[in-house]
């Protein structure tokens, strides 16, 4: 069981930065594929980034590419999302997500086997 805890979201303006934070509990941390998602109001939650166990493939979402930064620090149970130049279409709820599994695509919700319960990033105009 691994319980998921985000932090770091709040409000800023369009071209601001943010570091979103996703700290982890067990020991197992450094086994799982780290992703993040969001949700816009009124929308389905979408991919947005994602990190092998040790750190060796990221993924991202092609709207994300050079404005998003996923990064993990294992002995921290932790990983981060910089968020830079921030558009008003990035406000949503952020998620964390663990994967256990190699084998399943890191951009698709239906692979995470556990889930945070959400940071609002709310970016003003």
């Amino acid at each position: 069981q691994v319980q998921l805890v985000e932090s770091g979201g709040g409000l800023v303006q369009a071209g601001d930065s943010l570091r979103l934070s996703c700290a982890a509990s067990g020991r197992t941390f450094s086994t799982y594929t780290m992703g993040w998602f969001r949700q816009a109001p009124g929308k389905e939650r979408e991919f947005v980034a994602a990190i092998t166990s040790d750190g060796d493939k990221i993924y991202y979402a092609d709207s994300m590419k050079g404005r998003f930064t996923i990064s993990r620090d294992n002995a921290k149970n932790t990983v981060y999302l910089q968020m830079d130049s921030l558009k008003p279409e990035d406000t949503a709820v952020y998620y964390c997500a663990a994967k256990r599994s190699f084998l399943t695509t890191p951009m698709a919700q239906r692979s995470y086997d556990y889930w945070g319960q959400g940071t609002q990033v709310t970016v003003s105009s």
